[in-house]
């Protein structure tokens, strides 16, 4: 995710991700499932911890260096959609059984939009709507995502850093400045191994385990 992004994701769910300040756009959810309170306090909660954990305050508690994000993304090739392959557990994606994906595009206004979704645990789709934005001088390797509005205003925006990406961006590796939230996401529903075993390395290169890393099950 929304990583995907997720997220965090859910990018940002999976994927769930964070172009220039723009207008906020409403939290909404696809008409096939109404918004559920729990979502939005989920959602809420997210933004509320990665707004708060600011990354030095986080590099400074642990002794190491926040993670380093790949030189620069072409935003235009990172639309579309990536599968949730793999996440750290996190309570904004609990509700989720599988099939989580995230979907980046542009609005007509060239803004980016992020759209997470999952199959939920009472087995209807979940979809949350989502904007993105890009944080000045990371050749748009470090975005930020907002998932909540409140009358019209984004208070809160999640970290959203691209850890790494496959050359031909058939692959991505999301993570945080705090490392508490993480996202292996692909094009396509499943990796082969060997791609899983490069991500794994892009994982302790950036300081994580790839033990805390559940895999999403897909094509549920």
């Amino acid at each position: 995710m929304r990583p995907l992004i997720a997220a965090a994701n859910r990018h940002g769910r999976t994927g769930y991700a964070p172009v220039t300040q723009h207008p906020v756009a409403s939290l909404r959810h696809s008409p096939a499932c109404p918004m559920t309170k729990a979502l939005l306090t989920a959602a809420t909660l997210f933004v509320v911890i990665a707004a708060s954990l600011p990354a030095a305050a986080t590099a400074g508690k642990d002794q190491r260096p926040v993670p380093q994000t790949v030189a620069s993304v072409d935003l235009n090739r990172y639309l579309g959609t990536w599968y949730e392959i793999a996440s750290i557990p996190n309570r904004f994606q609990r509700h989720c059984r599988g099939n989580t994906t995230a979907e980046y595009r542009r609005d007509r206004a060239g803004r980016l939009e992020v759209i997470n979704s999952c199959l939920a645990n009472n087995g209807e789709v979940d979809a949350a709507e989502g904007v993105a934005r890009v944080v000045d001088g990371s050749g748009n390797a470090k975005l930020e995502v907002s998932f909540v509005s409140i009358l019209g205003w984004r208070l809160f925006w999640g970290d959203y850093w691209i850890l790494d990406l496959a050359p031909d961006y058939s692959y991505a590796f999301v993570g945080t400045p705090n490392r508490r939230y993480g996202w292996l996401l692909s094009r396509t529903p499943t990796i082969n191994p060997a791609v899983r075993d490069k991500l794994n390395d892009s994982l302790r290169a950036s300081g994580y385990a790839p033990a805390e890393f559940r895999d999403t099950p897909q094509g549920l």
